[in-house]
């Protein structure tokens, strides 16, 4: 399978799960408060639905790539049977009563309207709770009927429609918690830190253009020592502490015995904006090109690589880590160079013809085999709280990165569905996707909570206003914010997804 769809399927595996938990959320508390519940789609099905189900009469009934059933409503008439319209114009309508209802065939799902009808969409972006009584993407205030109903959530007091709106949003920032927890539990905690750079920091253009080199150590910004490359980031970037202090080594042969010189770097002002124009990393750690495994018919295996060979030089040019390897091929695209490299104690160099790829063909050894990591265990009962701490200080840290969205560069790195599924690994791997679900479940939960009409946040807004005035906002008022809040997230959607096919050229 090709590395597109592996992260395709992980992507879309991942959203469809956290868009389930949040809507139950919803559903949960809805049927606490006893308000009832429509229906419960994954994904949205306008006309017509892939899957449907409903329980009536002691059994589930099923459907597949069926017409979507029509709402157990009817419109309203005077005593002549004309339609009532409101002040608009528009037809209002009423709940069936039980003598209607009764009278529907009893395989008819309207005549239910109690059971939550459960189904799976064919337009695959999100999901939906069908709240009754609640005016959302699913139900206009011209749908709803004239008159309240006790089962209804516009019919519920504050203090019970406030928990139904914000369950979706904390029931994904818990599951984020459960699963960092069970990965601490799993895994515990392993990674590599500044401290134990053996072969030092490779650096972006941008941060070599500020006066950094290849090979340089972190020792501390702004007189605090980072652990890890995430700290360098954001206390550079987001906190704005620009005056970072390194060790340099004096010889570019950073294997060899040597001095050290230490270097502050004050970095420019508009270091953040610079970063955030390129999309690109800004550190990453050095380390050796040891050979894991050759591919069969590469550059590599043409040239007699094999397993465990080390590379240290190509076409002359030292190379002293795996990110110099790579700079260096990719200058000789489509050429015959010579790879110097060293197997079991000898050194031995060889001619390679490589491709218009700039490869050899060859698989790494794992950084960690030659760096030392930080590696901290947790039984059951440490990691809860570990796991408690650890999504804390994810959502912390992507709150404060939050406020970069409203600069120039950062609105231009904004990045839709592709930029999220580049996030996956290129290869399933279980751990890699669980824990890249939890960190987009705090991302869900703190993008909802935003008070934007049409997200979760916004309809908390109107209930505080709500709570605090006395004065409840009216059902078409409700319906126009919401209608609106849509359309700019929709079109805030399209500027990301535009990004990221921007990007491809």
């Amino acid at each position: 399978m090709s590395t597109f769809w592996i992260k395709a399927l992980q992507l879309i595996l991942s959203l469809s799960f956290l868009v389930v938990i949040h809507e139950l959320g919803h559903f949960t508390f809805a049927r606490i408060f006893k308000v009832r519940v429509e229906k419960f789609y994954m994904f949205f099905n306008p006309s017509f639905s892939l899957f449907r189900a409903k329980k009536f009469r002691g059994r589930w009934h099923f459907r597949f790539f069926a017409p979507n059933v029509e709402p157990s409503m009817v419109e309203n008439r005077n005593a002549s049977g004309e339609v009532i319209v409101d002040k608009k114009g528009k037809p209002t309508y009423r709940p069936m009563t039980e003598q209607e209802l009764s009278e529907l065939a009893e395989d008819d799902w309207r005549r239910y309207p109690d059971n939550t009808e459960w189904g799976i969409g064919w337009l695959p972006f999100g999901g939906y709770c069908a709240i009754a009584g609640m005016v959302d993407e699913t139900t206009s205030a011209g749908e709803l009927a004239s008159e309240p109903q006790p089962w209804e959530y516009r019919a519920k007091p504050t203090y019970q429609r406030l928990p139904i709106i914000i369950g979706g949003v904390l029931v994904n920032f818990v599951a984020a918690l459960i699963i960092y927890s069970a990965l601490m539990f799993t895994n515990g905690e392993e990674y590599l830190t500044l401290q134990n750079a053996t072969y030092g920091m490779q650096f972006s253009e941008v941060m070599l253009d500020e006066g950094f080199r290849n090979g340089d150590k972190i020792l501390s910004i702004n007189g605090e020592v980072p652990e890890t490359t995430k700290d360098f980031v954001e206390w550079t970037i987001v906190e704005g502490k620009h005056e970072v202090t390194v060790l340099r080594p004096v010889s570019a042969q950073l294997l060899s015995a040597q001095a050290y010189d230490t270097i502050t770097i004050r970095l420019s002002d508009d270091i953040d904006q610079r970063v955030l124009s390129t999309g690109k990393g800004m550190i990453d750690y050095r380390y050796p090109f040891v050979v894991d495994q050759v591919v069969d018919g590469a550059a590599a295996a043409a040239a007699g690589m094999q397993s465990s060979d080390s590379v240290v030089a190509v076409n002359g040019i030292a190379t002293t880590s795996a990110q110099d390897v790579q700079a260096e091929l990719a200058k000789h695209a489509c050429e015959n160079i010579d790879i110097t490299l060293w197997r079991q104690g000898e050194q031995l160099t060889l001619s390679a013809f490589i491709g218009d790829e700039g490869r050899l063909g060859v698989y790494m050894k794992s950084p960690y085999n030659y760096l030392q990591t930080k590696k901290v265990e947790y039984g059951f009962w440490e990691s809860i709280p570990a796991g408690i701490k650890y999504g804390c200080d994810v959502l912390v840290s992507y709150v404060k990165q939050f406020k970069l969205v409203f600069t120039k560069e950062g609105a231009k790195s904004l990045g839709g569905f592709g930029s999220i599924g580049s996030l996956f690994p290129s290869v399933w791997d279980w751990s890699a996707f669980w824990q890249m679900t939890a960190f987009l479940s705090i991302i869900l939960a703190f993008m909802n909570i935003i008070p934007i009409p049409g997200l979760d946040g916004g309809y908390v807004l109107m209930l505080l206003f709500e709570m605090i005035t006395r004065r409840k906002p009216s059902d078409r008022f409700l319906e126009i914010a919401n209608n609106i809040g849509f359309w700019l997230l929709m079109a805030l959607v399209l500027y990301a997804n535009l990004n990221d096919i921007l990007k491809l050229f």
